[in-house]
């Protein structure tokens, strides 16, 4: 073999060494991620969500991607999330999309809008009705992703100091009730206002506020609300409250493929994890009011006050939706799937239900 062969031999052999040294190095390298909440470290199981999340990434990656989860008492932004992961401080959220329907009214719908879909019909929705490709449309001028991130149920319509009998005992009542809802509160006379979990129970006791909502039993009953506002009222504007994943496209883009697949699924499971734990959470304390909580008085809505809510809920959607035709596209559909899937809920859930209490 002549000397031209054998170089040729050697430089080949040292670009395949090459190449294994630079793909082994590849595969070991580790990805670290920040994430923000909106949550507080305490407030279970909205916090455990993205910690869940966070360490089924780390173990399924085997530490190639870790991501560090931070509270709302770190970052000190709790309804700032969107902008901080669009900005890229954090390369990771975890909140409510209603939080920012100021900044922009097309990501509102991907949380609950009231007397919508329940958890099962939106998440049905989301992953076989359009509704995935619908939200990542939405979040796309923002440079972010949108998954899924975690379901309450059917949230209760509030604790209230008073009884409400009338529409005439809503007027002037000053509310914390985020989202479209707090729109049509405030068409029935009420003050609306949005305060971070935090700050609630103070905001309750102080009179600063005459009645807010919150989530359910499983996690209301911890706050406290029930010592300041007995009155517990059934729910109608939040029948399937999704919150959500948000993720920085660009570092989404920069991960291997792998490690992309990884995180989605982990985001999934994560998710309904959180939307089975709420529920015994919510089962469980349900099952203690009559014996622990026994001040608590559990109330619906007079049919007047309803058919107002109703009411107000058509006509805001019209006017919403007047010069938004994304807006218009994402509730159409939901609209549409909502009829669909809603005579399958009311065969097996609902007639189920009616014949067996």
């Amino acid at each position: 073999m002549n000397m031209f062969g054998k170089t040729t031999k050697l430089l080949v052999a040292s670009a395949l060494l090459t190449g294994l040294s630079t793909a082994s190095m590849a595969a070991e390298k580790v990805y670290k991620w920040k994430l923000a909440t909106t949550w507080g470290p305490t407030l279970h199981p909205f916090i455990d969500a993205p910690t869940k999340m966070a360490e089924m990434v780390e173990k399924m990656s085997k530490g190639r991607l870790q991501i560090r989860v931070d509270a709302s008492n770190k970052h000190k932004s709790a309804l700032g999330i969107l902008d901080m992961v669009k900005g890229g401080q954090y390369d990771m959220g975890h909140s409510a999309s209603y939080y920012w329907k100021g900044k922009d009214i097309n990501t509102m719908p991907f949380t609950t809008m009231p007397f919508g879909m329940t958890a099962p019909e939106q998440y049905a929705w989301f992953y076989y009705g359009g509704g995935m490709e619908l939200m990542q449309k939405a979040y796309a001028p923002h440079h972010v992703l949108s998954f899924p991130g975690g379901n309450t149920g059917n949230q209760m319509g509030g604790w209230f100091r008073k009884e409400i009998n009338s529409l005439d005992d809503l007027k002037g009542l000053k509310m914390r009730i985020p989202g479209f809802a707090g729109e049509i509160m405030a068409k029935l006379g009420l003050t609306v206002t949005n305060i971070a979990s935090g700050e609630l129970y103070t905001s309750l006791e102080r009179g600063t506020i005459d009645a807010l909502e919150w989530v359910g039993p499983g996690m209301d009953i911890n706050m406290g609300f029930h010592k300041i506002a007995p009155y517990y009222y059934t729910g109608w504007h939040e029948p399937g409250t999704e919150l959500q994943f948000l993720v920085n496209e660009r570092a989404f883009k920069k991960l291997p493929a792998d490690l992309q697949e990884i995180l989605v699924v982990a985001m999934k499971l994560s998710s309904y994890d959180m939307y089975a734990q709420n529920y015994d959470m919510s089962a469980t304390a349900w099952s203690k009011i009559a014996t622990d909580y026994p001040n608590i008085k559990i109330k619906t809505f007079p049919k007047p006050v309803m058919d107002a809510m109703k009411k107000a809920n058509e006509e805001l959607l019209v006017e919403m939706t007047k010069d938004q035709p994304l807006l218009k596209e994402i509730l159409d559909s939901q609209k549409a799937y909502q009829k669909k899937a809603r005579e399958w809920t009311k065969m097996s859930d609902y007639l189920y239900l009616k014949d067996n209490l």
